[in-house]
């Protein structure tokens, strides 16, 4: 767990491997998430623009490596240099751009295309092509339940898209997972500005 909403926004992190998802959580303790972020960006960035309280919970779900600055740090060199304020908000207008797109994407688009989304999204900031994921996380991430996740898994791996066993999702053939995938995926990528 990095934060959660309404702290103080104490750290900027910037991953170099592993996967933070932020999530929207709700007053039940539901939680959905909103945005993925791995080496392309940072969690709390925007704290260089001065104090910042969270807005959603940042907790890594694929474990990896970051440089970590406190964000009283960060602020200061945010204002002494252009290169890092435009970096922060370049960064800043693709995670609004990927949180914009994941809101029409889950109230627009089925299970399936979701769950083929997410599991390229996650894919793009990973090495190799094994993510370590339950699937009571894959049903908190989609908003969906286990059975759901369940069901989808195993069309994939049908399909032969995906191995899918206990904990853990091996990506076999990419490029017909792109293609069951929504049009969200391709939209996303292009604010990013990344290529695999």
């Amino acid at each position: 767990m990095l934060h959660e909403p309404g702290e103080r926004v104490l750290y900027v992190y910037f991953p170099q491997s592993g996967v933070v998802s932020m999530l929207a959580i709700m007053a039940n303790g539901d939680a959905v998430e909103t945005a993925t972020v791995g080496a392309e960006g940072s969690i709390g960035a925007i704290a260089g623009v001065g104090p910042w309280r969270a807005v959603s919970r940042a907790v890594v779900h694929i474990p990896g490596r970051a440089w970590r600055i406190a964000a009283a740090q960060f602020h200061a060199a945010f204002y002494a240099a252009d290169g890092i304020q435009r970096a922060v908000l370049q960064f800043k207008e693709a995670l609004w751009a990927q949180i914009n797109q994941t809101a029409a994407c889950n109230a627009l688009h089925g299970a399936t295309k979701r769950l083929c989304r997410w599991l390229l999204h996650t894919h793009d900031r990973i090495d190799g092509d094994i993510v370590p994921l339950t699937q009571e996380f894959l049903s908190q991430m989609l908003g969906v339940t286990r059975t759901t996740v369940t069901e989808i898994a195993r069309e994939l791996q049908t399909a032969g898209l995906i191995r899918y066993s206990r904990g853990r999702i091996e990506i076999l053939d990419r490029r017909r997972l792109e293609d069951m995938a929504c049009e969200c995926y391709k939209a996303i990528r292009r604010y990013e500005g990344r290529r695999r």
